[in-house]
């Protein structure tokens, strides 16, 4: 079952946004420099919105049983993330979710998200990837459970994992999703990760891209995640 924020909590906002006057299409499933040289096999050339033109990865399987111990409660860490539109970085929040925050570095420090596209863009609502498969429904072989703060808001900004509608709150594997809107309206039942700290504008980019379809209008690869401690 394809992973993803669940487009029933989205109906009131769009409600919301209309009643305001402000026409916005929200279908449910960071500052970053545009001239990164990452090369990801594919060709360099420049395409609108400043993002590389790069080719599609080729689906991969990968399976661990769990992750490893790489991270402590409430330790300082970032996850830098270097994509063919420019790089973010997340904060990511080891004090509210040590176990979801613990596993999304691992699989950042086994190179896991290398080559990794962001296979769904709901312009206004959220941008998606981590998906080895590429389909919706790949994962890395686990799944972590850890429920997320009760009073959490799914506002701009904020990273949180994906999960299948038939999954419990708080259960994630490796598809992430980063919030671009105001507030995406949410239930608590998505894994915290963290928050866009640096190079939003590069997830503006990606936003940018998508469609009505939730399909990018052109391939978004993730280049390189790396892990910053301390």
């Amino acid at each position: 079952m394809e992973q993803q924020p669940d487009r029933r909590w989205i109906i009131l906002a769009v409600f919301a946004v209309v009643a305001i006057g402000v026409v916005v299409a929200v279908l449910v499933g960071q500052g970053g420099d545009s001239s990164d040289d990452g090369d990801t096999g594919g060709s360099t050339q420049a395409s609108a919105g400043g993002c590389k033109k790069v080719e599609a990865p080729e689906p991969k399987t990968v399976s661990f049983e769990k992750p490893d111990q790489v991270l402590k409660a409430g330790e300082e860490a970032t996850v830098v993330v270097k994509t063919s539109c420019g790089t973010f970085e997340i904060a990511l929040d080891t004090k509210r979710a040590p176990k979801t925050a613990n596993s999304f570095a691992f699989l950042a420090k086994e190179g896991f998200y290398d080559d990794l596209t962001f296979h769904r863009v709901a312009p206004g609502f959220v941008i998606q990837g981590g998906d080895p498969e590429g389909t919706g429904t790949g994962g890395p072989g686990y799944s972590v459970d850890e429920k997320p703060p009760a009073n959490l808001a799914y506002t701009k900004g904020i990273v949180a994992m994906a999960k299948s509608s038939a999954e419990p709150p708080g259960r994630s594997g490796s598809q992430f999703y980063v919030v671009t809107a105001p507030d995406a309206g949410l239930p608590p039942e998505y894994a915290l990760v963290g928050k866009v700290s640096e190079g939003y504008d590069v997830v503006e980019k990606i936003d940018a891209l998508g469609t009505p379809e939730e399909k990018p209008k052109q391939t978004v690869v993730i280049e390189e995640m790396t892990v910053e401690q301390g």
